[in-house]
């Protein structure tokens, strides 16, 4: 299916329905948007913080702590 074929679809379907049951795909349409919107703006705040050097400086940084400091060792 095409988007416009979709559109079409859904705009025929809605010039059936009666005006409250329109008023409830409309509130529907906004609350996908609205989590689609969401979406993209997590992606967006994503993939800046894993482009930023702002944390490169814990990559050099040295253990301070190993495996023989451990008192005791669990196994799960």
């Amino acid at each position: 299916m095409t988007r416009q074929f979709i559109i079409e679809r859904t705009l025929k379907i809605i010039n059936q329905l009666p005006e409250e049951k329109a008023e409830e795909i409309s509130d529907f349409a906004d609350f996908v948007l609205k989590r689609y919107e969401d979406q993209v703006i997590s992606a967006g705040i994503q993939k800046m913080t894993t482009d930023s050097i702002s944390f490169d400086f814990l990559n050099s940084e040295e253990d301070i702590y190993t495996t023989e400091d451990l008192k005791e060792v669990y196994n799960g």
